[in-house]
């Protein structure tokens, strides 16, 4: 079972200016008390969408249908998408699956290959394509969009869809999968002209929310990653979720530390920093959840906040090298979430090859996994000594269940905070405007005026070039 270990972040080991304590939570306990039973109602009312995800046997059962259709001779999976649409999938294949997934056999995988195309890059479209070359004929593309519009996603499936109508002529609907609204949108639409299989953009579920949905499952039990266990393990994380004392839940706690780190100790940015390669795309999928939910400019009144703790990735041990000089030294503005993970898929023992040489002995006979748990308890140590909040979310080990238990804690503490900060937590106004600039600079129809304004910014003023 998934903890929450807090202590490091109190004013007991941290001082009373950067630390929580108790008389802070307890000024916090009716504010978050209110939270939570608002959150309960709008779940037991469908209307809060990720939170009914995990119990939907619908979902689960039609993304295996088409896993049992289309997994037998396919050799490779790309998705196309961005956002939510794409770092849910890349998260739940690096940590469920090795690291060298797409480089071992067919034999030893458990499904297809995966490439995941969340950018607009084009040579990394180039060199997916140039790599999957004769394969095109046994690879499945899964285009995820629920408008179809949405420009990134819409170029590269419009390049995907000719180049398979000229290498498999009338055969090519059979090698699109398309996950899109149910009912309307350009690409349900497209769906149905051309004939692909389809799944499911639930309407109640924003992108960043939609990784246990037709998302990210489709994928997943693509690649032979248990998606039964994913949403098991979703499903109990819910239940402490529900937990009416907030002291007892997880999701509670996290919620208040993060809101005291804001609201009183000065600390806006929130560093994620798993001690396990394979969790570090999770940290990735964190960020845009965060930071498009609670990055906001009003309230729910329509005042002026402008709101929201900033995410970082981090990655345990590689960036003690890179990032805790300046979490230790430079300005005490942040808060650090350690992943922890207790047993990990494999370990390597480290010979004892240097027995006689002082500055190396001490790591002979220990295992890989033991040097991880020093560094990170080492990090821990330091972080506290110069008065750094950290807490630690503790994974027993790197399953299916713990990966859907994380996510749902991570996205229920989003909608905690959105309450506890008064804003919408699931809509992200914000992000339009660089979409629809998108679409002038590209020559939409209809955008011709929003092109006037970004002229001045098309060609680069000589003056400030240096």
């Amino acid at each position: 079972m998934i903890q929450l270990y807090w202590k490091n972040a109190t004013a007991e080991v941290i001082g009373d200016t950067h630390g929580i304590t108790q008389t802070d939570l307890t000024g916090l306990g009716a504010a978050l008390t209110g939270a939570q039973q608002t959150l309960t109602e709008q779940a037991a009312a469908g209307k809060l969408g990720y939170a009914n995800l995990c119990v939907r046997r619908d979902y689960r059962d039609s993304a295996m249908a088409l896993v049992e259709k289309h997994r037998p001779g396919c050799t490779d999976l790309v998705v196309l998408g961005i956002g939510g649409s794409a770092l849910g999938n890349i998260a739940l294949q690096t940590a469920l699956n090795p690291a060298t997934y797409n480089l071992m056999t067919p034999a030893a995988r458990k499904g297809t290959r995966l490439f995941v195309l969340d950018n607009v890059d084009p040579a990394l479209l180039h060199d997916t394509l140039a790599l999957l070359g004769r394969r095109l004929a046994t690879t499945v593309f899964n285009v995820i969009s629920k408008s179809g519009e949405t420009a990134e996603t819409a170029s590269q499936f419009m390049i995907v869809r000719e180049l398979l109508r000229k290498r498999l002529g009338s055969e090519f609907a059979k090698r699109i999968v398309a996950t899109t609204d149910a009912k309307a949108g350009t690409l349900n639409q497209i769906a149905r002209q051309d004939g692909y299989d389809m799944l499911v953009v639930p309407d109640d579920v924003g992108g960043r929310f939609s990784v246990l949905s037709h998302v990210g499952l489709f994928s997943a039990a693509m690649c032979g990653i248990d998606i039964d266990a994913l949403l098991a393990g979703g499903a109990a994380m819910a239940e402490r979720c529900a937990a009416a004392d907030w002291s007892a839940n997880p999701a509670c706690m996290l919620a208040a530390i993060k809101y005291l780190m804001v609201a009183r100790k000065g600390k806006p940015i929130h560093v994620m920093m798993p001690y396990s390669n394979r969790l570090v795309h999770l940290a990735d999928w964190y960020r845009q959840l965060w930071a498009e939910s609670l990055g906001k400019a009003v309230n729910r009144a329509g005042e002026e906040v402008f709101v929201g703790p900033t995410p970082v990735k981090a990655l345990g041990t590689t960036d003690q090298h890179s990032q805790v000089q300046l979490y230790r030294e430079g300005p005490n503005d942040k808060l650090v979430v350690f992943l922890e993970v207790a047993k990990h898929s494999a370990d390597v023992r480290i010979p004892d090859a240097f027995a006689d040489v002082p500055g190396l002995a001490y790591l002979g006979r220990k295992r890989m996994s033991k040097l991880l748990a020093a560094e990170k308890t080492a990090t821990e140590y330091a972080l506290a000594v110069s008065q750094r909040p950290s807490v630690t979310i503790r994974l027993p080990a790197i399953t299916a269940e713990n990966v859907g238990a994380l996510i749902y804690l991570y996205e229920y503490t989003t909608s905690l905070m959105g309450e506890l900060l008064d804003i919408n937590a699931y809509d992200q106004p914000a992000v339009e405007l660089a979409k629809r600039a998108t679409f002038a600079l590209m020559g939409r129809e209809g955008f011709d005026p929003l092109a006037g304004e970004i002229k001045p910014f098309v060609k680069p003023d000589a003056k400030y070039l240096v």
